[in-house]
């Protein structure tokens, strides 16, 4: 991924600023032209790249705020769907639904997800350190209810799978070096294990880029890691995103009893709550990590995407995920110095 060692970076979203979120709103209703809702996405994603550079991120990421509504922007690029009418309206489940599909002919996507598009915008202010997010097939398919000729869950992710593969080579084409794919549903799907990765491995395989997955802590199933190995081995991805910060760092230790190849990208901020920690807090949980990750395969994350928290606090945050990996370098440094 990066000669620099423990490099940082984001996991996937980052905070929306307020006018963002009040202008977001008036785009989705419909009341922006194309031209309009093109600058509010590069006016927002040149906000989260001067936030990234001013506390020293190493991969910059556009922070997915392209994505006027989110994951359902790249439903919106696929073909043979029909808006469904949500299940919940009140309460919690009402605020916190998002937008489902029903899939009503072929599921295609004649002219790529956009993905390729945000990483142009993206790679031209930001330059070639840059990474990119989007979801895996597993949890893009949550969003689309079987129908046609797609009768089961598994298969609308299969199909989905060789939609993400079209764009991941895009983007490779494009110069995207480093990718970030969501996959919580790896955790939580109802299919058997050898399918799901069997699915995931579909959709990135031979990819001659950096591919990460990230598995959320919070997913709907058992927060424990040790169920997934030594499945999510079996993927084909050189990185696997971990979240830590919010779990008080528990299971570290997996990565020293199962010494994957693989590099660990690992979440040592609470992306969850808006305080923010201090950077020996930060250093502290490094440090808790190198005991069983060797230092040239760890990257430093949130846990995930800080879009539910303020941007101040975001800030805050990232700001001492650098400071934290500035000290630990040096204490690396150091070290090494004194051994020669």
């Amino acid at each position: 991924m990066t000669t620099t060692l423990l490099p940082t970076t984001l996991a996937g979203s980052y905070a929306h600023p307020g006018w963002y979120c009040q202008a977001r709103e008036e785009a989705v209703q419909g009341r922006y032209g194309p031209a309009d809702a093109a600058e509010l996405h590069q006016d927002a994603v040149m906000v989260a790249v001067e936030d990234q550079r001013r506390a020293g991120i190493d991969w910059i990421a556009d922070g997915e705020l392209g994505r006027l509504a989110g994951v359902a922007s790249l439903c919106s690029r696929l073909s043979g769907l029909r808006p469904l009418a949500p299940l919940h309206c009140l309460g919690v489940a009402g605020r916190t639904a998002g937008p489902r599909y029903e899939i009503v002919g072929d599921l295609a996507a004649p002219h790529g997800l956009g993905v390729v598009e945000e990483f142009r915008y993206l790679a031209s202010i930001a330059g070639p350190e840059t990474k990119i997010s989007l979801p895996g097939p597993l949890t893009f398919s949550e969003l689309l209810a079987p129908g046609g000729r797609y009768r089961a869950p598994l298969v609308v992710a299969e199909n989905l799978a060789l939609i993400i593969r079209q764009e991941l080579l895009r983007l490779a084409e494009a110069g995207c070096r480093h990718i970030h794919l969501d996959e919580p549903a790896l955790a939580s799907h109802q299919a058997l294990p050898g399918e799901l990765v069997r699915t995931v491995n579909a959709a990135i395989h031979g990819i001659p880029v950096t591919v990460g997955i990230h598995f959320a802590g919070n997913a709907p199933a058992q927060r424990s890691y040790a169920r997934l190995f030594p499945l999510i081995l079996e993927l084909e991805a050189p990185e696997v995103a971990l979240e830590f910060a919010s779990r008080e760092m528990c299971e570290a230790d997996l990565w020293l009893t199962f010494n994957p190849g693989k590099r660990l990208c690992a979440g040592v901020l609470d992306a969850r709550h808006s305080w923010v920690e201090t950077p020996e807090e930060v250093a502290g949980r490094i440090r808790t990590l190198l005991r069983f990750v060797p230092e040239d395969r760890l990257t430093l994350a949130p846990d995930c995407g800080l879009a539910g928290i303020p941007r101040q606090a975001a800030f805050g945050k990232i700001c001492s995920l650098v400071a934290a990996a500035r000290t630990v370098r040096q204490e690396i440094a150091g070290m090494a110095q004194s051994e020669g």
